[in-house]
């Protein structure tokens, strides 16, 4: 999916929502236990009732490889439904890989080949030739880690050079020499607030990924205040808050409705 691509499918529906596919065999409905593939048939039904509220989906890769090979099917046949049955929507590995120059180009062969999906999260620590393999593929993304969500964030990210550049801002800045706003997005968490006008010093126009609205008590309307471009330069994440609003046989119902209650906030917001 191209950068015009996710924008026309951003204002078309009125809506940057993605939807966290972050499926825990002990967190879903009791009833789907039944099935053949529960992890599958819970995301099949999530996927059909929030599809036309959101334009992005995002299985984190944790919640399938706890589950050993089982899981990676049940993450394999996600992905194929999503591109068979929903093309239109962008779809994000949540994998945070980054590796060694050789060992980084298998888990892009793994990931934009073999599975065909539109964007993968990377971890930048490991610098230049660790991102780069996964920037070799037309029309797929890269979604770097920049100022995260979680406590521990400040242990580095915010940590300040000689010079009083901080982490992320280095890594904003630098990783700008690898790809552009057309392959390479950044990850922010909602929680950092008024930061985002720091980040949108560096990156006025690229894409931001933005996870930690709703479980992790980010604002959906800091954020848009303080990172939103004119191309609406955001896709929000929602996982916990949707996908387990309801634990009994109307789960997916339920998560509609949710979907529909942030697009409904995003649209004002656009």
């Amino acid at each position: 999916m191209t950068r015009k691509e996710l924008i026309e499918q951003i204002f078309t529906k009125k809506t940057f929502l993605c939807v966290g596919l972050d499926t825990d065999i002990k967190k879903i409905p009791e009833h789907l236990l039944k099935e053949e593939d529960p992890i599958f048939a819970f995301n099949k039904a999530i996927i059909d009732a929030t599809a036309p509220y959101c334009v992005a989906y995002k299985p984190n890769l944790a919640f399938y490889e706890s589950m050993g090979v089982k899981g990676w099917i049940s993450f394999e046949k996600t992905i194929q439904y999503l591109n068979e049955n929903y093309p239109q929507h962008f779809i994000i590995a949540d994998a945070k890989r980054g590796d060694i120059g050789n060992t980084s180009a298998m888990y892009a062969r793994t990931f934009f080949e073999e599975m065909n999906i539109d964007a993968l999260t990377v971890a930048p620590y490991m610098g230049e030739d660790s991102v780069t393999p996964f920037l070799q593929y037309d029309g797929k993304w890269v979604i770097l880690l920049a100022l995260t969500s979680n406590k521990g964030s400040h242990d580095f990210q915010l940590t300040t050079d000689t010079e009083g550049e901080r982490l992320f801002e280095k890594v904003l800045r630098k990783s700008q020499e690898w790809g552009t706003a057309d392959n390479m997005m950044y990850v922010v968490g909602a929680t950092q607030g008024q930061m985002f006008e720091d980040i949108r010093k560096v990156v006025p126009n690229h894409f931001l990924l933005v996870p930690g609205i709703g479980a992790q008590g980010g604002s959906l309307e800091e954020v848009c205040k303080y990172g939103m471009t004119k191309d609406c330069g955001l896709i929000v994440n929602s996982s916990r808050a949707i996908i387990y609003a309801d634990k009994t046989e109307k789960f997916a119902e339920v998560a509609g409705e949710e979907a529909k209650k942030v697009a409904e906030q995003m649209a004002a917001l656009l």
